[in-house]
């Protein structure tokens, strides 16, 4: 069981579900969802959280030569797991996935709802089989389907619909009565964090990357121009956080304009300088790496903020 859960990596899993959870419960359900009531929601979630750990077992299967190089201490298919049963297992869980957010879709009557997970499942397997290998599409595949995480909440309830159509005005009432505007703010953090989260994973995994012909930023470009490149995103997602933190300090949301400065612009900031400093190895960017995700926790905390304010 052990070996399984390290397989699907269950820690991301549960981060993936805090994300909808929260999103749903802070935004969704104040809204009155009409698909998305609890029971909706959890199969919704169940849905997410399936492919994403269908798309770990793959990501393994075709990943055993570089991470035999870069992590062979966390190398579990073929030593403990059957990589037959893992392509086995990885199918099953695709099905039950589909037939979840499918169970969903039928109900409300929208049916293309479901292209949605089937989209996130096809690109799933040609990340891990063919785009993983190539120069900066891996990376936008994977930033991609993380921001789906929190789109597939707006495509599954019809009230955040209604939203989007409303006219957005400057008033207090207007920041807490759409909430589809939060989810966008929150899509694309979560796009542009995972970008970068990406390029410097690749930074970091350089070597195993390097040994099975993969063309990542890093062994295309080098490192210093994936360190530059990676700041730029950075500050791609500071900017509109800065705006944002302004915008809600301006409308009195000042527990959570405070918080998002503080808590989320300033740590990429100083994050952006932490990349630059320090031996450029895999130890070095480890950490990067897992500061980026304690920042993207942070973003994600942030609906608490905004729910109670």
């Amino acid at each position: 069981m052990a070996a399984w859960l390290r397989l699907i990596r269950w820690q991301n899993l549960l981060i993936i579900l805090l994300t909808q959870g929260l999103a749903w419960w802070c935004l969704v359900w104040p809204a009155a969802p009409q698909v998305l009531h609890p029971v909706g929601f959890l199969l919704l979630s169940l849905s997410t959280m399936l492919i994403a750990a269908a798309g770990y077992i793959i990501n393994d299967y075709f990943d055993i030569k570089i991470d035999q190089v870069n992590h062979p201490e966390k190398v579990v298919l073929g030593k403990v797991i059957p990589r037959k049963t893992a392509i086995i297992a990885h199918t099953l869980i695709n099905v039950v996935a589909i037939a979840l957010a499918g169970s969903v879709a039928l109900a409300a009557r929208h049916p293309e709802w479901l292209a949605l997970q089937l989209t996130c499942t096809a690109l799933l397997w040609v990340y891990s089989t063919t785009y993983k290998r190539r120069y900066m599409s891996g990376n936008i595949i994977v930033s991609a389907l993380t921001a789906f995480t929190v789109v597939a909440l707006f495509v599954y309830e019809p009230r955040l619909h209604l939203a989007a159509g409303a006219p957005l005005t400057r008033s207090r009432a207007a920041l807490s009565s759409l909430p589809v505007w939060i989810l966008a703010v929150y899509a694309y953090f979560a796009f542009m964090l995972t970008w970068v989260r990406e390029i410097v994973k690749d930074m970091e995994d350089i070597e195993g990357d390097a040994v099975d012909g993969c063309v990542t930023m890093p062994i295309k470009r080098g490192l210093g121009y994936a360190a530059w490149f990676a700041s730029a995103l950075a500050a791609l997602a500071i900017i509109p956080l800065v705006i944002w933190g302004v915008v809600l300090l301006q409308y009195e949301y000042t527990m959570l304009g405070t918080y998002i400065l503080a808590l989320l612009a300033l740590p990429l900031a100083v994050w952006i300088g932490y990349l630059w400093r320090g031996p450029a190895g895999p130890a070095h960017y480890h950490a990067a790496s897992r500061m980026l995700k304690v920042i993207m926790l942070l973003g994600i905390s942030s609906l608490l903020i905004y729910k109670f304010q």
